[in-house]
Parts: structure tokens; C-alpha cells; sequence
């Protein structure tokens, strides 16, 4: 049965209390978030201006100045948006190919969305933190979980408002699911699963030795950004392809896990994992296998019926979690093509990606008083955090573990078969050094920046 929250006036965030190492209240000598007037417009700026970047350029800026944006490609292309069309919409922004020349002339911009490739979503956030400057940065985070907890700890000290790009986490469906879990409809959580048809991966002879001609417009220099200098190559890593490619991309867990696990983290308040193992395939190379599956153990929670959680993930050609890892699971159901399912004491939810839950056994429902869930829009609670000072859903003190935690598998997968056992507070695996040399990439020379 699927459930639709009704609409309410209740905005806020309803998740359980995530126990995230090193969480803290912001310290008393840091810069606060600059208080605004509620119908005063703030000065936005965007980094990436096409497919998801065309998105939330118009999210950011809907009633709000869009002052200066930045995209490589400067030419028409096939992508949704990007540069030439964002000049026609905003003729009076001010319009650049390198993000580091918009921030040197930021002095009247507020805030800045940043939507490039996995690979250079940590430089521009960091450098734009430094100066002040309140930003959102789509999923995952960051490409490494030293970026991660690098902006965590610097949206602490600089006091700005943050928000990563997971707006998922802010439906009704979502939140619906989120309640009903925490209100002991299904009774605590033994376990519980995600997944997701997608297979993020590359060639496995890596990249060709050829170069081809770059496509008038792009700065290929800019677009690689941080990462190891290699030609251009026709249809190879772009317009999506870089999600396969370890230099840029964190395959489907980066994708999609991001997405799926935020419901689980949400809702049962888990920190980072005491472990990770992964049952599948290692990686190429240089780019990443088609097909995960890995086990996370989290330590338990108050909505959890265990010291530890096992929490198994899959993707690509490793399927869906099979109908018998629950008992309230109708024989002849057919799961989504990507969700999470919640195996209770008593049932099970199925929560099915930018949907809402399904439960399982339907007689749950019976006298059950449903949840009045308000509609909350991303963007918009992000805007709020920057007039408030108030935290958004979806800050670094939140997305930084939640992209820890993911990013875990993708050093998992390079060791199969193996255990690995975090230490969360010291950011290193305890009994695989040699798994600790993947939780940071070295930047191309000239491209560090400070704090990372």
C-alpha cells in the first residue's frame, strides 16, 4: 500500500538525531550567518550551469538574484541548459569559464551553488567557504571522505550556511517514511537493504591513448580540474560517462547510493560504520565495476533492535535484495527499480526512490493515524538556513558523514572479501593500512587548495 503524507504547515527537519562523530554546536568565535530580512533577496551565483547544474541554477536563484555564474563550456551543447542559455535568462549576470575568476570578483555575491562533476565539487565549496560565502553543493559531497570531513569542518569554523544538492530528502514521500518508522509502526529495525539498477562503469582497458579534438567552447584544462592531465576523448567521459571513471566520477554509490542510504541515515540516526565489506567484484583500474554488493555494519540506535545494524547494499548486475529477507514480503511483489527496504519487528517498508513507503502487512494500517507531513522545498530551507542562521536539512554537519559513510564502499570494493574496520574519529581504517592510501586523491599541480 503506498502512502501519501497529507499537506501541513510544518516545515522543519523531522529526522532522528544523527550519532555523527565529532558533531558539535558551532563555536562561539566563529562568523555567524549574516541575519536577513525574510522578503530581502539574496545574490546567488552558480558553478555549472548545465544538465543537474540548469536545475539548480534556477532553484537557487527563483526569487532571488542570479548575479554571475560560471560553466566550461561557454558553447551551445547538448546538455540541459549550460552557458549560452543562461546568458539569454540572465543577460545582466556577469558570465565567466573559470569558477576561481567568479570568486575572486565576489564581493557582492551571497551564495553559490556548485554542480561539476564528483571530482571538483570540493575545491570551488572550500575556496567559496573561505570567503564567506553560503553554498550548496550537489551529491555526493565530495569525491574522497578526507574532502568530506575537510568541509565539515571548515562550514564549522566560517559559519555559513550550507546545503548539499539531495533534494529527495525533502519530499513528502520521504518524510512520510521517516515518521512512520520512528513512530514504531513496523517496531524497531533488525536490518535493512538498498539498491538500484544502475551500473556506473567504464571501459576496463581505461582510458585510449589518442587525443580528439576538443569541442569548441570547452576549456578541457577546466574541466579536468583537479585531476591527472590526459587528452580529450570524443564521447568517452563526457556528457555523463565520468560517473564510471575513478579520476572523476564515484560510480552508482556516489549516484545513487547518496540518495538511497539518506533515508536509512534519516530515519534510524546512524553514524558513520564500525565496518564495511564488500561481496562483489574489484574495480579496474582506472574506472569503476558494474555491480556492487556490500555490507555496512552501523552500531545500533533507539530504533534499532540490536547493538548493530547490518545494512546491505547493491547495485548494477548484483539486483535487488531478495523477497526473503522479510517475511511480511508478499511472494509476488515487485520491487523498484531503486529504493530501500526497512525489516521490522513487526513488518516491512518498502521505500521506493522519489516515491513514498509501501507497508507491509497492510493490517498495520488499520486504526493507524497517518502523519501530517508539510511540504518543504529544498532550495527554499536552504535560503532560510542563510536568513536564520539556523542549520538546513541537508548541511555538511549532515551530508558529510552521510557521503563518508557511502564513499566507504568505493575503498571496500578494491579489497574483496575483506572486513575493513573504521575508525570514524580518526578518519582511517584500523586493520588495512593499505585501504587508507583511497580515502584521499592528490590534486594536479597548481590546483590546492587550502584546507583540503
Amino acid at each position: 500500500m503506498f502512502l501519501r503524507g497529507t499537506v501541513a504547515t510544518a516545515t522543519g527537519c523531522t529526522f532522528a538525531d544523527p550519532g555523527i562523530l565529532l558533531a558539535q554546536s558551532p563555536n562561539e568565535n566563529q562568523s555567524p550567518n549574516e541575519n536577513r530580512s525574510p522578503n530581502e533577496k539574496l545574490n546567488i551565483a552558480s558553478i555549472a550551469v548545465g544538465g543537474r547544474g540548469w536545475s539548480d541554477v534556477n532553484g537557487a536563484a527563483q526569487g532571488h538574484n542570479l548575479v554571475a555564474f560560471c560553466d566550461v563550456m561557454t558553447e551551445a551543447s547538448n546538455r540541459k541548459g549550460g552557458y549560452v542559455q543562461a546568458a539569454q535568462q540572465w543577460p545582466k549576470a556577469r558570465r565567466y569559464q573559470d569558477w576561481r575568476r567568479l570568486l575572486d570578483e565576489s564581493n557582492d555575491i551571497d551564495a553559490i551553488t556548485i554542480s561539476t562533476p564528483d571530482h571538483m565539487h570540493a575545491a570551488p565549496t572550500m575556496a567559496a567557504m573561505k570567503l564567506g560565502k553560503h553554498v550548496f553543493t550537489q551529491k555526493p559531497l565530495t569525491h574522497t571522505v578526507h574532502e568530506s570531513r575537510a568541509l565539515m569542518i571548515e562550514a564549522r569554523r566560517s559559519g555559513v550556511a550550507t546545503q548539499m544538492g539531495i533534494q529527495n530528502q525533502s519530499t513528502v514521500g520521504h518524510r512520510t517514511t521517516v515518521a512512520l518508522i520512528q513512530s514504531g509502526l513496523i517496531g524497531k529495525i533488525k536490518r535493512a537493504y538498498g539498491w538500484s539498477h544502475k551500473g556506473w562503469a567504464g571501459p576496463e582497458d581505461g582510458r585510449p591513448l589518442q587525443a580528439d579534438e576538443v569541442p569548441k567552447g570547452l576549456d578541457w584544462d577546466l574541466w579536468l580540474g583537479v585531476a591527472s592531465e590526459r587528452p580529450y576523448a570524443d564521447k568517452i567521459y563526457q556528457p555523463m560517462n565520468w560517473r564510471g571513471w575513478i579520476d572523476f566520477g564515484s560510480g552508482t554509490l556516489g549516484d545513487m547510493g547518496i540518495h538511497i542510504f539518506e533515508p536509512m541515515v534519516s530515519t534510524l540516526g546512524v553514524a558513520p560504520p564500525l565496518s564495511v565489506k564488500s561481496l562483489g567484484a574489484a574495480p579496474n583500474p582506472e574506472t569503476w565495476q558494474p555491480g556492487n554488493t556490500i555490507e555496512y555494519q552501523f552500531a545500533g540506535t533507539r530504533y534499532t533492535t540490536d547493538n548493530q545494524l547490518t545494512y546491505v547494499w547493491r547495485d548494477g548486475k548484483a539486483g535487488k535484495p531478495p523477497l526473503s529477507s522479510s517475511a511480511y514480503l508478499p511472494a509476488d511483489l515487485k520491487l523498484p527499480r531503486q529504493g530501500t527496504l526497512f525489516v521490522g519487528e513487526k513488518g516491512a517498508i518498502v521505500h521506493s526512490h522519489g516515491g513514498g513507503p509501501s507497508v507491509f502487512p497492510n493490517g498495520l494500517l488499520d486504526g493507524y493515524e497517518m502523519p501530517e507531513i508539510g511540504r518543504r522545498g529544498h532550495f527554499e530551507n536552504w535560503h532560510q538556513a542563510i536568513r536564520s542562521g539556523e542549520s538546513a536539512c541537508a548541511s555538511f554537519e549532515f551530508a558529510a558523514p552521510l557521503t563518508e559513510t557511502v564513499l566507504l564502499g568505493n575503498v571496500a570494493v578494491r579489497f574483496p572479501g575483506e572486513r575493513l574496520k573504521w575508525d570514524s574519529e580518526a578518519l582511517r581504517f584500523s586493520n588495512k593500512p593499505q585501504a587508507n592510501v583511497f580515502l584521499k586523491t592528490e590534486y594536479r599541480q597548481g590546483w590546492n587548495v587550502d584546507g583540503l
